[in-house]
């Protein structure tokens, strides 16, 4: 899908988020500045989150919660080798209620289940994003079993 503008990606992030059921993973590939934290902003949005999202580079996980969900953003870009929070992100794993954003995850992409969403992100000139979706499928949307 081709994404003109973040307004577009907004939206169609948004929807998403207001349509998903826990638990739900997402892997998001793309360089700095593809927009991955952007599209985890929206999400969030559409899950009820009103807190405000920002990248977790340098805490490495941040979480919002709302009576139904829980988002649990992480941002591996800083480790190359994953130490505790690999026990972390494993025990969140386990959580039926959490909606998982991973980005830089190649070092803990071992733990990730294979039926992960990967979303990959790419630059396209004008600005615009192309975004290639990998296990994003109905049964993880809600009504939908």
């Amino acid at each position: 899908m081709i994404f003109k503008s973040e307004a577009e990606l907004a939206s169609f992030a948004e929807n998403l988020g207001k349509e998903l059921k826990a638990p739900c993973i997402f892997e998001l590939i793309g360089d700095v500045g593809a927009g991955k934290t952007t599209f985890t902003r929206y999400l969030a949005k559409g899950l009820g989150i009103s807190s405000p999202v920002t990248s977790p580079s340098f805490t490495i996980s941040k979480q919002y919660a709302t009576k139904e969900v829980t988002l649990i953003h992480y941002d591996f870009y800083r480790l190359e080798e994953p130490g505790l929070m690999s026990a972390e992100l494993e025990e969140a794993l386990q959580n039926k209620h959490a909606i998982i954003v991973l980005e830089w995850a190649n070092s803990v992409k071992n733990l990730l289940p294979s039926d992960h969403i990967t979303i990959s992100f790419e630059i396209l000139p004008g600005n615009s994003r192309k975004l290639t979706f990998k296990n994003l499928d109905s049964r993880l949307l809600k009504g939908e079993d």
